[in-house]
């Protein structure tokens, strides 16, 4: 996949996973990893850019496993860029997935089929 477009796509990721619970980075890179391939130096960059714009905060939180982990929070300023980035994304792929299905009939017009 394109990194630039998924280095767009990730915002969107993260944003909704934070929204779902609060997470600690390398739970997010495994959470995406599942659909989209992604490493871990992605994602603190994006992180560290959301707490910047105040759409994340981030707060220590013990561990079992070693050292307390840093968890990140989604904001009301993060919900509400969620929410639009979704609006965005459900458009953008909605037309996307028009322009692919389009059939050209035999006069050379475009129908839906």
């Amino acid at each position: 996949m394109n990194t630039q477009f998924k280095k767009g796509v990730l915002e969107l990721c993260v944003l909704v996973l934070l929204d779902r619970k609060d997470c600690y980075g390398y739970e997010m890179v495994d959470e995406i990893s599942k659909t989209i391939s992604i490493s871990e130096g992605t994602i603190y960059p994006l992180l560290k850019r959301l707490k910047k714009e105040n759409m994340v905060i981030s707060y220590l939180k013990e561990s079992q496993d070693g050292p307390p982990r840093k968890y990140y929070k989604i904001t009301v300023i993060g919900k509400d860029r969620k929410k639009n980035l979704v609006e965005e994304w459900d458009q953008f792929s909605m037309g996307v997935n028009n322009l692919i299905h389009e059939k050209i009939n035999n006069s050379g017009d475009i129908n839906d089929e």
